[in-house]
């Protein structure tokens, strides 16, 4: 036999270049490389081998060397839940089909309970009364709420679900779209920032709505209170700005603690959210100061993604508008993901329907999608291309004057020009005779 050349280490380095990328990442049906690896004994030196070859080029999102890899699992077979696929030979057949994909990726769905509400504050003002409210959503949660209504009232009259933002604020919910007069430093701040100072439940019981306000799961009274800070204790009056800094940045930490948790029992956060949601509507109708037929819902931001979801699974909600959450969510993928929350993400869903399918589902009912030109949540392509896809679901269904979209030229915010837009909106579609 001819004689073996000897193993040196520039010839195992040499060898271990020659291998694959791909195959050396375990991508699928790759595999040259792996026996020359095998065959060649490692280095008699102490030190570790070399890394496998990678590229080092700028990847420019939000998984950096990894986002390529993790891209190209994507099907990329579209969405079959889409009406525009071609697969629903009618509206009804789309939004049944697509109100069944949501449900199910939410993997949350309790069986219903009456409201059972109860009033714990009532403050009586010179153009309306202010309840604060406790009701019951599933068998476990008792959520709290702020019911807005106009005085004067000679009937029922239009209602609207006003859903508040996240912001990155954990320590404040409901209080983010009401007035109080006296506001906590913390949320003087944050209106101006992101409602002009004019935050919405407020203004529209002043333009006549019965307003209402829950809030979502982790946010307000429904916060995380870890043992290290009980000395803070509970009541949100008495706390600093310093204060509500501290705690919000723990409440912050503890959104991927829910997310796994929720995980192991199979469910969801979103799913949690949009069931309270939902179950708002169900108490809201049993007031006796609203028209059930001629209820509407809005928010920003994380509000708006709760009207997107709340609009497309309720058909009781009469009108809805989405500010300030519309895009393809491809285009989101390589640096918009880090710029949005746990709770924008519904498991699995995203196989079935884009976002814009889902805000479709609102359809044949009235639309309204106000989006931020410089808003830094989104990929502007993927805000464009949202919208298109909206109007050519209604126009496909005939109903192309009941969509309406209107960028502005601001970053993402809810400001008095977009809320007077919206509420002549409203107007237009809940009080006219």
């Amino acid at each position: 036999m001819p004689a073996r050349a000897p193993v040196t280490r520039r010839r195992f380095i040499d060898t271990l270049a020659a291998v694959p990328a791909a195959a050396a990442l375990g991508m699928p049906g790759v595999t040259t490389g792996q026996a020359a690896l095998q065959a060649v004994a490692p280095p008699a030196a102490s030190t570790a081998p070399r890394d496998l070859p990678r590229s080092v080029l700028a990847a420019q999102a939000d998984l950096g060397s990894n986002f390529d890899i993790v891209r190209s699992l994507d099907p990329g077979a579209g969405y079959p839940g889409s009406f525009l696929s071609g697969r629903f030979d009618s509206l009804d057949a789309f939004t049944s089909h697509g109100r069944a994909a949501i449900l199910d990726a939410y993997g949350y769905r309790p069986a219903p309970v009456a409201p059972a509400p109860e009033v714990v504050d009532r403050y009586e003002g010179p153009d309306f009364i202010r309840e604060k409210v406790v009701f019951s959503t599933t068998s476990r949660f008792r959520v709290p709420a702020y019911v807005h209504i106009p005085k004067g009232l000679t009937g029922r009259a239009p209602a609207i679900v006003d859903l508040h933002s996240h912001g990155g604020m954990f320590l404040f919910g409901k209080e983010k779209v009401i007035d109080f007069g006296r506001n906590h430093p913390a949320m003087t701040t944050y209106h101006a920032g992101n409602y002009e100072s004019r935050p919405t439940a407020t203004a529209l019981v002043r333009r006549g709505y019965v307003v209402i306000t829950i809030d979502a799961f982790m946010f307000g009274e429904r916060r995380v209170l870890m043992d290290a800070d009980l000395a803070s204790g509970w009541e949100r009056s008495a706390y600093s700005v310093e204060d509500v800094t501290r705690l919000n940045r723990i409440c912050q930490g503890k959104e991927s603690t829910l997310a796994k948790t929720l995980t192991v029992l199979g469910m969801s956060w979103p799913g949690i959210v949009a069931w309270d949601d939902m179950r708002t509507v169900d108490y809201l109708i049993s007031r006796p100061e609203v028209d059930p037929a001629r209820i509407g819902c809005v928010g920003v931001s994380f509000g708006g993604w709760r009207s997107l979801f709340l609009s497309a699974l309720d058909t009781r909600i009469a009108a809805g508008c989405v500010v300030g959450f519309m895009s393809t969510i491809r285009s989101m993928l390589r640096r918009h993901v880090d710029t949005h929350s746990w709770v924008h993400f519904v498991p699995g869903l995203h196989r079935h329907l884009d976002l814009p399918d889902v805000v479709s589902l609102n359809a044949p009912r009235p639309l309204l999608v106000q989006q931020c030109r410089r808003d830094g949540l989104f990929p502007l392509e993927g805000m464009e291309a949202a919208v298109k896809t909206v109007h050519d679901v209604y126009t496909r269904a005939g109903i192309a004057d009941r969509f309406t979209s209107r960028f502005y030229d601001v970053p993402h915010e809810f400001n008095v020009q977009m809320q007077e837009d919206a509420f002549a909106w409203f107007d237009a579609r809940l009080k006219a005779s």
